[in-house]
């Protein structure tokens, strides 16, 4: 550690070149002179340049509020239990009622098939 220290004592730093203070001021004035940056240039600016310490909060807030939105959506769905709507003594009359008919028109056709259709000891008509 001295060492690195003796060798930074014996260390000369550069002088400056003659015009630094003109070259400076001709590029701040060329500043200046340029139009402000847009609203998206400086947005854009901010986040290529940072070092993301100022995001951070908000990415924060942004996750608890994603984990706060899934949890409550997955606790609404799992604890609400939907219940069929419940029908009239009428209506399950009439539902009942009609598969009463098609259960009889089924057996009339069952029975109707029962019959041979081309009976062979019928006598001919001439």
């Amino acid at each position: 550690m001295q060492g690195t220290f003796a060798l930074l004592d014996t260390w000369k730093a550069p002088e400056p070149s003659p015009y630094f203070d003109q070259k400076l001021a001709v590029r701040l004035r060329e500043e200046q002179t340029l139009a402000p940056a847009s609203w998206f240039e400086k947005l854009k600016s901010r986040l290529l340049f940072n070092t993301g310490r100022q995001l951070r909060p908000a990415l924060a807030g942004g996750l608890a509020l994603v984990l706060l939105v899934g949890g409550g959506t997955f606790a609404d769905l799992t604890g609400f239990h939907h219940s069929a709507p419940e029908t009239s003594a009428a209506v399950q009359d009439l539902q009942i009622l009609d598969k009463n008919d098609q259960a009889l028109q089924t057996m009339d056709q069952l029975l109707q098939d029962d019959t041979p259709a081309d009976d062979s000891s019928a006598q001919p008509s001439s």
